[in-house]
């Protein structure tokens, strides 16, 4: 696929206009998910702008995002960081025409410490 192409769908499907970053790095900053993340939430939104979704979607970032919004919280502009990421994410799993996990096997990855966040949004994630 062509990179205008694959920006526009991104874009489309996040409702996200990220012309309106003004490359601050708040997102990337509050993002607790940080220390596991390749791309952060800033540069996802900078790759996205200039058309450079390949490398996002192949990059593990896509699962390591928590789906917390704080990144959309923080921005002072209304970016939404992470809704691009879950764009994305969508995309890939269409492409694929599968999910990278299955419901039921969310339960064996759980710990007693497992916030109960994070458990949602992995149903989230890999139910659609």
């Amino acid at each position: 696929m062509n990179k205008e192409y694959l920006r526009d769908e991104m874009l489309r499907m996040s409702g996200v206009n990220p012309k309106k970053c003004m490359k601050c790095g708040k997102c990337s900053a509050t993002c607790p998910a940080y220390d596991e993340m390749e791309y952060h939430p800033h540069q996802f939104v900078s790759m996205v702008e200039k058309g450079d979704i390949e490398p996002l979607m192949k990059s593990e970032s896509l699962y390591r995002c928590l789906t917390c919004f704080a990144c959309v919280d923080r921005c002072p502009r209304g970016v939404e960081p992470a809704k691009l990421i879950e764009a994305v994410r969508l995309s890939v799993i269409r492409q694929q025409g599968a999910n990278r996990l299955k419901a039921d096997d969310v339960p064996a990855k759980l710990d007693d410490d497992m916030p109960q966040q994070a458990i949602v949004s992995a149903f989230r994630k890999y139910s659609k």
